[in-house]
């Protein structure tokens, strides 16, 4: 396992694409600590920032400290693991692939932006645009898992195309603008939920959000796909509440601004 401890203290960001197993796997310590980030307007070694331990040969990545400041871990990567443990910058994840990426504190906006496979955990919050499309794209996450355990800003999910996103709360605009996928939230919901979505799948098993008027009521059922998502995230050790195994849920069908053909899902 590769171990780096950061130890900058600066206001600065540093963007740190480079720290992914694939850039650092097959690297002596000395070479990754020479390898470039950029901090400001500048390219600095990442050894001014991080000590650096270990080797990646195994896919294995720890990282330590307040990595607050620090954006882009993890971004782009295809395999192996990535462990934050504490809070995270912002875009951890963005584009990944594959592999796993886990951070044990809270995370800032964009998390697995426009990424396409793997998964992320985030164990406290994140901020907003979480699976989003980047500003000027039409198409935000196009595969792989997003679970956060807390609560997340505005716009989680825009213009997601595949994929799941599991999380405890949302702000505003919920799935806004979704073209496929789904989004499951356990607690608290913001304003206009699923404005703007084609097709896909949202789920709000905590609090009734207030609809658009522009959503239908289709019926009340038992949906057996929903029961198989929620096995597969107690599975990821995802807490689950034990009411949602059970309960009926209304099916809402909509937004009909758009192409209708997507659905909201809440308890009966």
């Amino acid at each position: 396992m590769l171990r780096l401890t950061y130890h900058g203290s600066t206001n600065i960001p540093v963007e740190a694409e480079c720290i992914t197993p694939d850039c650092l796997s097959g690297k002596s310590p000395q070479e990754i600590a020479q390898l470039p980030v950029q901090y400001g307007n500048v390219s600095v070694p990442l050894g001014e920032f991080f000590h650096v331990q270990g080797d990646a040969s195994d896919g294995q990545v720890l990282v330590e400290g307040d990595t607050s400041r620090v954006k882009l871990l993890g971004a782009g990567m295809s395999h192996g693991r990535l462990m934050v443990s504490g809070d995270v910058g912002m875009h951890v994840g963005a584009e990944m692939t594959g592999g796993e990426l886990i951070v044990q504190g809270n995370a800032g906006d964009w998390v697995g932006a426009e990424m396409r496979g793997g998964r992320i955990k985030v164990h406290g919050n994140a901020g907003h645009l979480v699976g989003a499309a980047y500003r000027g794209a039409h198409v935000g996450m196009r595969g792989g898992v997003i679970l956060i355990r807390g609560k997340a800003g505005n716009e989680v999910g825009a213009g997601m195309r595949r994929g799941l996103i599991a999380v405890g709360a949302v702000g505003d605009f919920p799935g806004v603008s979704m073209i496929a996928g789904s989004l499951l939230v356990f607690g608290s919901v913001g304003l206009r939920p699923g404005a703007g979505m084609k097709r896909g799948t949202l789920v709000f098993a905590g609090e009734p959000p207030t609809l658009l008027p522009t959503f239908r009521l289709a019926c009340v059922y038992e949906p057996l796909f929903l029961t198989l998502y929620l096995r597969q995230l107690r599975a990821w050790n995802y807490p689950v509440p034990e009411r949602c195994f059970t309960s009926r849920w209304r099916r809402y069908s909509g937004d009909f601004v758009a192409l209708g053909k997507g659905e909201i899902l809440t308890p009966a």
